[in-house]
C-alpha cells in the first residue's frame, strides 16, 4: 500500500543539489535525502551506508550523491554504491513531483531492481 507524503516544493531543491528532510513514519522519524539531479527528483536515505553521514550534504551531479567524507558515490535511482569506500547501497523511495510538490512514499524503501524511483520535473 502506498503512502506518499508532501516532503517540500520543487523550488526548495535546486538543480545539482539536495537537502535532508524527516518524515513521521511509524512513531519514529524518516530521514531523508530529496536530490535533484539532471532534471530529476530522487528520495534516499539521508545516511551514507559507509559512516552514517548525512548524504543531503554530499555533492551532486550527473545522478549520483557523493557523501563530503570519505567520497563514496551512490547511484541515485538504485542506492547502490558506485564509488568506494561504501560497498553496501542506500535505501532508496518513490518520488512523485505533482504541481509544485515533491512527494515521497514512505511506506517502504523500493527495490532497486524495480521501475525508475524519480520524478520527472514538469
Amino acid at each position: 500500500m502506498s503512502t506518499l507524503v508532501r516532503v517540500c516544493s520543487v523550488d526548495e531543491v535546486g538543480p545539482e543539489s539536495a537537502i535532508p528532510v524527516e518524515v513521521p513514519r511509524n512513531g519514529s522519524r524518516l530521514e531523508l535525502a530529496i536530490v535533484h539531479s539532471n532534471g530529476a527528483f530522487y528520495a534516499i536515505a539521508d545516511e551514507c551506508s559507509h559512516a552514517s553521514i548525512p548524504l543531503s550534504e554530499g555533492d551532486v551531479g550527473d545522478d549520483e550523491i557523493e557523501c563530503y567524507l570519505h567520497g563514496s558515490r551512490f547511484d541515485l535511482r538504485t542506492g547502490e554504491p558506485i564509488g568506494l569506500p561504501a560497498t553496501e547501497p542506500v535505501p532508496i523511495y518513490r518520488c512523485l513531483v505533482e504541481g509544485n510538490d515533491v512527494l515521497v512514499d514512505i511506506s517502504g524503501p523500493l527495490d532497486p531492481t524495480a521501475a525508475p524511483t524519480y520524478a520527472q520535473e514538469f
